[in-house]
């Protein structure tokens, strides 16, 4: 009773430090669980919503009593893509903000999100509960795992707006589904029903509405109770950015040196005890205080493997 007292009081104290309006953010047992909070509006997009979700992500990053990020939306949609209450202003960023911006200066919200979620060292899974289009699919391509309402309408449906994928959807989507299918999404713009992509890659599960959310904490809850907080940032390192090597021999250097500094670590000890010993492992390493010095080694300080 005292610790669900003191969760609810820190959820409450981090939303205020926030000054969360768009979204909700409750931690519990080391998942944070980030709702879109417009659900009169199907929790369309603005430039609030975005840069909430920055601070939330940037915050997740550095805060080590969270494991997990889920991400859902409230009511029946999870994001119906970018709000259009600017009307015909809505994607001519100068005109709507009365000053001249240059194309080279501009950075897109739904990308700057896109990027905060890439660089969070936590898994991030998306409980994709409703539509989703637009930016409301493009946001979720960086997270590590999208589960999906069955019945859900998805849309890349930026050349029927006259406008370009964003969200640096253009590198993240190829990598998932493959540049043939990812030209048929963009090219037509077309909105589809998530089960029509169900082994298209883009989804790790496809479920009954009801399951969604539940699906994606059950996962949430295998990680953070499970596993090491520093080798689950350094294996997510080596996935996502295994993807950018030019080769097989790069990635098993990197592997390499990964797999031996971690050996000697406290976490590695604790993983091989604990299995002898047939209890729940107690890994107390931090992605914030105990990373390797090489981390992260895909940076320009850390180009040599």
């Amino acid at each position: 009773m005292l610790e669900e007292q003191f969760n609810i009081l820190v959820r409450k104290e981090r939303s205020a430090f926030m000054n969360l309006t768009e979204t909700l953010l409750e931690i519990r047992d080391g998942i944070a669980t980030v709702t879109l909070n417009r659900p009169d509006q199907m929790n369309a997009f603005t430039l609030t919503m975005g840069k909430e979700l920055e601070m939330i992500f940037e915050e997740a990053d550095r805060d080590d009593s969270i494991r997990v990020v889920v991400v859902t939306g409230a009511g029946k949609a999870f994001c119906a893509g970018a709000d259009l209450s600017y009307g015909v202003l809505t994607f001519d960023v100068s005109r709507r903000e009365g000053r001249e911006i240059a194309g080279d200066e501009h950075r897109d919200e739904g990308g700057k999100v896109a990027m905060a979620i890439w660089r969070c060292r936590k898994p991030v899974i998306g409980a994709i509960n409703g539509h989703a289009v637009g930016v409301g699919i493009t946001m979720t391509l960086p997270m590590d795992m999208r589960i999906v309402a069955a019945d859900a309408k998805i849309g890349f449906v930026f050349t029927r707006r006259g406008v370009v994928p964003e969200a640096c959807s253009s590198w993240f989507l190829p990598r998932l589904i493959g540049m043939s299918k990812t030209a048929e999404l963009v090219y037509t713009g077309r909105v589809f029903r998530a089960s029509d992509e169900a082994g298209s890659g883009l989804f790790s599960y496809v479920l009954d509405k009801g399951s969604v959310l539940d699906k994606a904490l059950d996962i949430a809850v295998e990680i953070a109770k499970n596993t090491s907080a520093v080798s689950v940032a350094l294996s997510k390192g080596l996935l996502w950015h295994g993807l950018t090597e030019k080769d097989p021999e790069t990635v098993h250097l990197l592997d390499s040196r990964c797999f031996y500094w971690s050996g000697f670590q406290k976490d590695a000890f604790e993983g091989v005890m604990s299995f002898l010993e047939k209890r729940p492992p107690n890994f107390t390493m931090s992605p914030t205080a105990d990373m390797p010095s090489f981390y992260p080694w895909w940076t320009s300080d850390n180009e040599q493997v």
